[in-house]
Formats: C-alpha cells, structure tokens, sequence
C-alpha cells in the first residue's frame, strides 16, 4: 500500500488523490451505495466506472470482468487497483463520512468487515434481490441529483 493514499482516515479531504469506484451496475444494492456515493461527492474525488457498460476496460484497470464481479473494485489514481473491505475506506474518505472511514480502516475490525463483506460478495444478488430495491428506491427519493 502506497503512504501517499492509505496512510490516515484523518487527511484532510483536499490532500486525497481522486478514486475511482468500479461496481455492479446490475445489483439494486450497490447502485444505492452508489447513488449515496454520488451524493457525497462534494469534492469530487469519487468517479464511478458500471462494469457492465462500455465505460469499463479490462485491460486499462488489470482486473477482469469475472474477478470485478467477483468483489469490489477501486482504484486510486496512479495506483494499483485494490479490492474488498479496503475500497470502502478510501471511497467513505472521499465522500467525508468520517466514522464510516475510521470504522473501514481500522485492522482490529478487520475480522468482522472481511467476511461480513465476502458473504455479501458471495451472495448479493440474493441480498441485493430482497433489500436492493427498496434501498434503491429510498436512496434515490433522498438523494434527488446523485
């Protein structure tokens, strides 16, 4: 992990290098995570690639559609791409969701948040299909312009 990206929750927003979010545009869960993300980004640091769509580039990025599908993808600029529970941290950075940061960055939590989050990876399409919609629609009510 690059110093200049990973190093602190507490950087100041300005100080953080744009990220970008690669999701599953065809998950009603994740697209209100996104929709969400969208409506944080006030500093515009977040840039959101759909895998699904022509906008994603398999081999600019270095991760394959199959493995993207797989768990999430982030990329800070001029970094590697990194995946999992770590994305969520440098994206609620950029989105100034300060607790949300602190509580995806923290190792201790890591037993919890790691496979929390692969049996949601696993399985959300399922989830994604009881909760999704609903969520999908209360973000979107709540967050018009996202």
């Amino acid at each position: 992990m690059s110093s200049s990206s990973h190093s602190s929750t507490n950087s100041p927003i300005d100080s953080l290098k744009p990220f970008t979010l690669f999701y599953d545009g065809v998950c009603p869960l994740c697209l209100a995570e996104i929709t969400f993300l969208k409506s944080r980004n006030q500093a515009g640091l977040l840039s959101f690639v759909d895998i699904n769509s022509a906008n994603y580039d398999p081999q600019t990025v270095g991760v394959s559609c199959k493995e993207a599908l797989a768990k999430m993808y982030g990329q800070v600029e001029g970094e590697a791409p990194i995946n999992g529970v770590a994305v969520f941290g440098e994206a609620y950075r950029r989105a100034d969701l300060k607790i949300l940061a602190w509580i995806f960055t923290r190792s201790w939590m890591m037993p919890i948040l790691k496979p929390s989050y692969w049996f949601f990876a696993k399985y959300r399409h399922g989830i994604s299909s009881l909760l999704g919609p609903c969520l999908l629609r209360f973000v979107k009510k709540r967050y018009p312009s996202a």
